[in-house]
């Protein structure tokens, strides 16, 4: 099994795929998209993005903090009240409306079965372990995904068996990668069969 990389490997890997690639750190690295990704404040992505320590704080907190921040989340993104989403809680998990939204508010810790219930409930990864964990491994979390993403780029494979320097090429400004990749799928379409893609 795959061991998970810490925040400072992943962030310094992130900086060279950012250089290597000439794409965009401030989209990739935004501080505000991050934090509701991982559920932290979003002053606290910035301390760790800057190499900074994460908080101090008790796994209770933790965990009142991030479910709040997902339930504030929830609200804004719905236009819907703090009553039915303590409501659709009890709902789901048969905990009182009213133990559902302190818990909502941030102001009662849930017990690990109600905890469990949560997290099918936002559908966020990493199990309880997304309510529990620190804050640097709650973003290290948030970044992976796109870690992955950038450095299993399908072009890549074919550009180094071709020597194509499509970094290099893009740092130079000659092509930027929209134009590589138009440029790479020209190429495949001109070398496979008309009906490649299926009977016409």
């Amino acid at each position: 099994m795959q061991s998970t990389p810490p925040l400072t490997e992943t962030l310094e890997r992130l900086e060279t795929v950012i250089a290597q690639q000439g794409l965009d750190r401030a989209e990739l690295l935004d501080p505000a998209v991050l934090a509701t990704r991982a559920a932290l404040p979003e002053a606290t992505v910035r301390t760790l993005l800057d190499g900074g320590p994460p908080p101090a704080e008790e796994v209770n907190d933790r965990v009142r903090h991030r479910i709040h921040t997902l339930v504030r989340a929830r609200l804004a993104a719905t236009g819907r009240r703090m009553s039915d989403l303590a409501a659709e809680i009890h709902r789901l998990t048969g905990v009182s409306e009213m133990w559902a939204r302190q818990v909502c508010d941030g102001k009662k810790v849930p017990n690990v079965e109600l905890l469990h219930h949560l997290v099918k409930f936002f559908r966020v990864d990493g199990a309880e372990s997304f309510f529990t964990a620190p804050a640097d491994e709650a973003l290290n979390r948030a970044l992976l995904p796109t870690l992955r993403r950038l450095e299993t780029d399908p072009l890549q494979p074919l550009m180094d068996k071709y020597g194509v320097k499509g970094s290099d090429l893009r740092m130079h400004g000659s092509m930027s990668r929209a134009q590589l990749e138009r440029l790479l799928e020209g190429v495949l379409r001109s070398v496979l069969p008309e009906d490649a893609g299926g009977a016409r």
